[in-house]
């Protein structure tokens, strides 16, 4: 169900997460959600987080906003992506983190390697009993976002397999059930976020383009299977919510998780068969070399193409960003096309005022094809003269 995007021609967007402000020192440990916002040293830290992170948004001129992901802590390569879920949710030994297993045969990033220390960052709880959904307490954080701004906020959560990957399982006998109750459980917690009102959920990372690059997930469940696992997982949200299917290749610390730039192409017939109503695609740091692509095989869902590299601290240009959205509209047409980031720039690399110009950037890039066909431009107060705190002076000579 459109319902962010449903009116929106061309409308821009960042994938959700946002570097950490210097002075969030507070983090949520062990304490549900509501539990931390008891205190009022994390309560007045969350808001104001998520309040300048929505600031900096509004003053671009974005049309989609995030909470930024303030709710995850501060750790090594942005691992609370991962963590958050899995030492709040029913089911596991929360008391008891261990460090997770490699059970592939080698160590893809070796000692001497930066993502070696997010290796070592993953120490996570086990599986000891039937796994439900705890006190993930989605709602709640989105309603502490969207009742500080009139634009819709979107929510991102990561999927049951990556979830299932990454813990010692002590109770299910296969991989498959571990997947499909984490699924279950993740369903349940966001029906409640879309009774609440969430314009957009966003799903973040199913594993379906990654099986052409690394094989069978668990060396079982192909490209198919893990289709029916994003739809599974999302089953009935279509008739409440706005679905977005994120995809990208990975940027823990901010860095590339493979040596070789991949390609969408061998998955874009199974990712057409998600039950998403926008599918996201990392494609600024591809060199857009799958946009041709893209528009061939998804025909009638949205496409969120990133024009914003996460990896780079270089801020993109505006015209060079318009050059590559003049590009897209050759295969994707501007009714389904939405402008956003390539993936979260808040994984521990990038610096607040590199992520503020790069989303500036997005919109101003975004502004020109908008006046080229003759669309409402966005209000970018960034980019108003108005402000500077430069003095010019008239040359009378």
């Amino acid at each position: 169900m459109l319902k962010a995007t449903a009116d929106l021609i061309l409308p821009t967007t960042i994938i959700g997460s946002l570097p950490r402000p210097s002075w969030f020192v507070e983090n949520l440990g062990s304490k549900s959600f509501l539990q931390a916002m008891v205190s009022s040293r994390y309560r007045e830290q969350y808001t104001d987080t998520v309040s300048v992170h929505l600031r900096d948004q509004e003053v671009a001129g974005l049309d989609i906003c995030t909470d930024g992901d303030a709710h995850y802590d501060e750790q090594v390569g942005g691992q609370s992506w991962t963590s958050y879920p899995l030492f709040r949710m029913d089911g596991f030994d929360r008391d008891n983190p261990t460090p997770a297993i490699i059970k592939t045969g080698g160590v893809a990033y070796p000692m001497g390697h930066i993502l070696h220390d997010y290796l070592e960052a993953r120490v996570l709880p086990k599986i000891i009993g039937p796994i439900g959904r705890g006190n993930l307490q989605y709602a709640a954080m989105w309603k502490t976002a969207q009742r500080m701004t009139t634009r819709p906020v979107k929510f991102g959560t990561i999927t049951p397999e990556l979830l299932a990957a990454a813990v010692d399982d002590q109770y299910y006998k296969d991989p498959v059930e571990r997947i499909a109750a984490l699924g279950s459980a993740l369903n349940e917690e966001l029906h409640e976020l879309a009774d609440a009102g969430c314009p957009v959920i966003q799903m973040e990372e199913p594993q379906i383009h990654m099986i052409p690059a690394r094989g069978k997930f668990f060396g079982k469940l192909d490209m198919a299977d893990m289709v029916k696992v994003f739809n599974a997982t999302i089953e009935g949200l279509g008739e409440k919510t706005e679905v977005w299917c994120h995809s990208c290749w990975g940027n823990p610390s901010q860095q590339r998780m493979f040596k070789d730039i991949q390609s969408y192409k061998p998955s874009l017939e199974h990712l057409n068969r998600v039950d998403a109503d926008v599918i996201t695609f990392e494609s600024c740091s591809s060199g857009m070399m799958d946009v041709e692509a893209i528009g061939q095989v998804i025909t009638e869902k949205k496409v969120a193409i990133g024009f914003i590299d996460h990896h780079s601290l270089q801020i993109e240009q505006p015209d060079a960003i318009a050059d590559q959205i003049r590009e897209t509209l050759k295969h994707i047409p501007a009714e389904r096309l939405i402008v956003s980031s390539d993936c979260g720039m808040g994984r521990e690399g990038m610096s607040r005022r590199h992520a503020r110009y790069k989303i500036v950037a997005l919109v101003q890039g975004t502004n020109i094809i908008r006046k080229e066909l003759g669309l409402p431009e966005a209000d970018c107060l960034a980019e108003d003269d108005k402000y500077s705190l430069v003095t010019t002076e008239k040359n009378n000579s």
